[in-house]
């Protein structure tokens, strides 16, 4: 009797914002960093990825993947990298046990949506690789930890290795050729620092001019600033940070932070030709934060850039009303405001006075720049899911 079941597994994957910068690869080809990296994986009430892969030996196309309704070219070396290492884990499995049917021979078809917008700077590539990954680890029934499916999933997108746990996590780039020590790891568990934030401001939902991929290999080869960031100077601040982390001292993790994303795009800017991720609403925002910290006396706000305008502001929950208020009294019109998180945030009209009496026209760039707010906190790594997108007839579910 033949065998048409389909076989499916569902799961979620977090967005990851780093605080120390990956940037530049010493291996395009396997996606070795020229540096160690270090994250804050957000959560994914918020901002996640859900994936379902699925296999059957009735399925007659060829692997396939759907993202957010659109079919997408699985043919690209770093996917087929991913599907060639699962499926080999998974003959390994079936070698040892001829008994458990082949699914590593049968055609994958994958589906995937994101409740975020896509290819504009929310790190949309590490939270869909990292739910590829899991999903199919999961759907194999592979015994392998995160930090081994961060091996194949750093194959897909750099940061995706990171998007494989929660709390803080920080990607090892190791020394090997093979890439085999460049994983990702925990810090910290996100229980251990839970009065973390994180406020985005999405400056735009466009596509990038300049992707992640061919920006760090132009900055690599062009940026006289580059080697001294990736020798020197993040090997330490990432002491610095993990060693912040441990100790909850946001006055470290916040100086850390924004010193750290002001040199990455430090050495965009010395790139030839200059890379411009961030633009006036992203230095408007910088400019309100400096506000924050300078009425408090001390940091207790924190911005960073990835390759994008978007500004990631973290702060602690009990200094919400003084950075998280301020923007809900510049940008409450905004989208965002409106879930349970938003409508908690207490309005901070004393500090809105200040600033419309000393930076109008900051608080105008900002409102006229910002399309909408994202209010999340660091969260967990990837979750199993029963909420399947793909339907027993191996369908994708709309």
């Amino acid at each position: 009797m033949s065998d048409n079941k389909v076989y499916r597994a569902s799961t979620t994957a977090p967005v990851n914002i780093a605080v120390i910068k990956y940037w530049g690869k010493r291996d395009p080809k396997l996606n070795l960093p020229t540096n160690s990296s270090l994250s804050v994986t957000l959560s994914q009430s918020d901002l996640r990825t859900h994936t379902t892969a699925s296999c059957s030996p009735k399925f007659t196309y060829e692997d396939s993947l759907l993202l957010n309704g659109s079919p997408q070219d699985v043919s690209g070396a770093r996917t087929q990298a991913c599907f060639r290492e699962l499926r080999a884990l998974r003959k390994k499995i079936e070698a040892e046990n001829p008994s458990i049917p082949p699914l590593s021979t049968y055609p994958l078809n994958i589906v995937s949506e994101n409740n975020f917008p896509t290819a504009a700077g929310l790190a949309s590539s590490a939270a869909g690789f990292a739910a590829l990954v899991r999903a199919i680890a999961d759907l194999y029934e592979l015994p392998s930890s995160p930090t081994e499916l961060s091996r194949i999933a750093r194959q897909g997108s750099g940061s995706a290795c990171r998007s494989l746990f929660g709390g803080y996590v920080g990607w090892e780039m190791g020394s090997a050729v093979d890439g085999s020590d460049s994983v990702a790891y925990e810090v910290a568990p996100a229980s251990h620092w839970p009065n973390m934030r994180a406020l985005i401001l999405v400056v735009s939902a466009a596509k990038k001019g300049v992707s992640s991929t061919t920006g760090m290999q132009t900055t690599v080869a062009t940026s006289a600033l580059f080697p001294a960031r990736a020798n020197e100077v993040v090997p330490r601040r990432m002491k610095e940070m993990e060693k912040a982390i441990a100790a909850k001292d946001f006055e470290t993790f916040g100086k850390v932070t924004m010193r750290d994303s002001n040199g990455f795009h430090a050495t965009c800017l010395d790139t030839e030709p200059p890379i411009f991720y961030m633009n006036d609403v992203s230095r408007a925002a910088i400019r309100i934060v400096e506000g924050i910290n300078n009425a408090a006396g001390k940091t207790i706000a924190a911005y960073t850039f990835d390759a994008g305008p978007n500004a990631v502001i973290y702060y602690l929950e009990e200094n919400e009303k003084a950075v998280a208020g301020l923007f809900k009294a510049m940008l409450g019109a905004k989208e965002g405001w409106g879930g349970n998180r938003g409508v908690a945030v207490p309005v901070n009209d004393e500090a809105m006075v200040k600033v419309e009496s000393h930076a109008a026209a900051v608080a105008t760039t900002l409102k006229e720049g910002v399309s909408r707010v994202i209010l999340t906190s660091v969260g967990e790594g990837p979750m199993k899911t029963k909420d399947s997108l793909i339907d027993e007839a191996g369908e994708a579910i709309h």
